[in-house]
């Protein structure tokens, strides 16, 4: 029997939109829209937006800032012809002072008129480069949540944002390392190349059959653990900061916008 993400993975960018708008698919976003940067998101107050762009300006490996929102606008015009950031994610998750309040499939009875939404750059890009380089995908096959992890590797602080970097992870074998890691240096946008190879250990992570986000993926006989830079970066970031309200996708749950993959310039012109 196919399923949901099976056929989405041959469908053409609007009929996914419109999949996810709609609420028939809620579910992960990887090896969706093909050949279209896909992002992570948060959404924050007015009075901390600042303090938030200058936290993604300085950690540019897990927070690439892609597109920002006019204050009060849920239409990211500069990412999308049609893109109405309070619908068009397959699941979000609502944070009130620091904590995971609970996740919703739409944010549109929260949304506020101060309100800034921010798209980060997401590994799920480059994946289709390293699948057409004929560099498997575990996750992507099994139709599975990348799993993401708590490192050891601090980010730099700005205002109230500050805490340690997540990865997310992926086997890769050892005859392909240096390919994986030409092929997403290619995409700064989308975390780039790798911030480790090997030891996981030496990054914090005691345990990569329990990662704190997504879903246990095997490394292989033959492959090594490669860790890239994570969008769940800034939502720990947030947890941390505690600010009043945040929302944020849920992980593996991404903005999936017009842009392509190689655009130099991730910017939409709006139309007249």
């Amino acid at each position: 029997m196919t399923t949901d993400h099976e056929r989405l993975r041959r469908a053409d960018i609007s009929e996914v939109r419109g999949e996810i708008r709609t609420g028939r698919y809620r579910a992960h976003t990887a090896g969706l829209g093909l050949g279209f940067l896909q992002t992570n998101l948060a959404i924050l107050p007015a009075a901390f937006a600042l303090d938030f762009m200058r936290y993604c300006q300085r950690n540019p490996k897990p927070c690439p800032l892609v597109g920002v929102s006019d204050t009060g606008n849920p239409l990211m015009f500069t990412l999308g012809r049609d893109i109405d950031i309070r619908t068009d994610v397959p699941a979000y998750n609502i944070y009130r002072e620091g904590r995971l309040d609970h996740s919703t499939p739409s944010i549109e009875d929260i949304w506020r008129t101060d309100m800034v939404a921010f798209a980060l750059g997401c590994s799920f890009t480059f994946e289709r480069a390293l699948i057409e380089a004929g560099i498997p995908v575990w996750h992507i096959d099994n139709d599975r949540t990348v799993p993401m992890f708590r490192s050891n590797i601090d980010t730099v602080p700005a205002g109230p944002f500050s805490g340690k970097m997540v990865v997310s992870m992926r086997g890769i074998a050892a005859d392909r390392v240096t390919d994986a890691i030409e092929i997403s240096s290619r995409y700064p946008l989308a975390h780039g190349a790798p911030v480790h190879v090997g030891d996981p250990g030496a990054i914090g992570i005691s345990d990569v059959a329990r990662p704190d986000w997504g879903g246990p993926a095997p490394i292989g006989e033959g492959q090594v653990p490669v860790f890239w830079a994570c969008g769940v970066t800034p939502q720990v970031a947030i947890e941390k900061a505690a600010i009043p309200l945040c929302i944020t996708h849920k992980p593996g749950h991404m903005l999936i916008t017009d842009i392509p993959e190689d655009a130099e310039v991730p910017v939409l012109r709006p139309t007249s």
